[in-house]
């Protein structure tokens, strides 16, 4: 049997043991607790790790045992966000299978998804931009799924249309880069502005498919 602990026995601040905090705690439990904390104007990269710690009920040490440091758990939460990106993509393509402006389904899709309070879409958006070189790579990886999907996307739905696009890659790597720099901009305005915002969108997006389809015609792609 342990010996009964003296009065003046001191234990750790950072001890499990203390009331209200967690023995145990996974990988997602912090994520989770990282995500709490993001807010309009909160990123991930301003968060510290006893501020992570605090939120999940945790002593700061015990979060050592899921992640290195903050900059591991962050890009944890843009390889996260992901799952984000391919909802967008599915809502798109059944848009796209229904409604022959793929442009404009496209650009709802994923403006729905920015208003659907999808804090995982706001790290992708804030992190490329304001994150450590490591947030920035991980943002941009992600990125790049998604524009291989939206390639193609693209390519098949210009096939059924009997035209080519010329560096369809290049396509969806432009329309990725605007429609996510124009979202960095729409998180911070008022719902309101989504209409105008989406024409805006749709209709820069469209010019970049009209060109590209240009460009074909040019080389003879189009055979035209």
């Amino acid at each position: 049997m342990p010996a009964a602990l003296s009065p003046h026995t001191q234990i750790p601040a950072d001890s499990e043991h203390i009331a209200g905090r967690k023995s145990a705690i996974s990988r997602e439990d912090l994520l989770a607790a990282a995500l709490k904390l993001i807010g309009p104007h909160r990123s991930v990269s301003t968060l510290s790790l006893r501020e992570v710690a605090r939120e999940a009920g945790i002593a700061p040490n015990s979060f050592y045992r899921q992640f290195r440091d903050m900059d591991e758990l962050a890009v944890a939460l843009i390889d996260l966000a992901g799952l984000s990106l391919q909802k967008i993509i599915d809502a798109a393509r059944v848009r796209a299978a229904v409604d022959r402006s793929a442009a404009r389904g496209a650009v709802e899709a994923f403006m729905e998804q920015l208003r659907a309070d999808d804090q995982l879409l706001h790290v992708l958006l804030r992190e490329g931009t304001a994150g450590s070189d490591a947030f920035k790579h991980a943002v941009d990886r992600q990125l790049s799924f998604f524009e291989e999907e939206l390639r193609i996307s693209l390519i098949q739905i210009n096939a059924a249309q009997g035209v080519t696009l010329r560096e369809p890659a290049l396509v969806a790597k432009a329309i990725t880069r605007l429609v996510f720099a124009m979202g960095a901009t729409a998180v911070d305005l008022p719902r309101e502005k989504d209409p105008e915002l989406v024409r805006q969108l749709t209709l820069m997006v469209r010019m970049i498919i009209a060109g590209s389809r240009s460009l074909a015609v040019e080389s003879g792609q189009n055979g035209r």
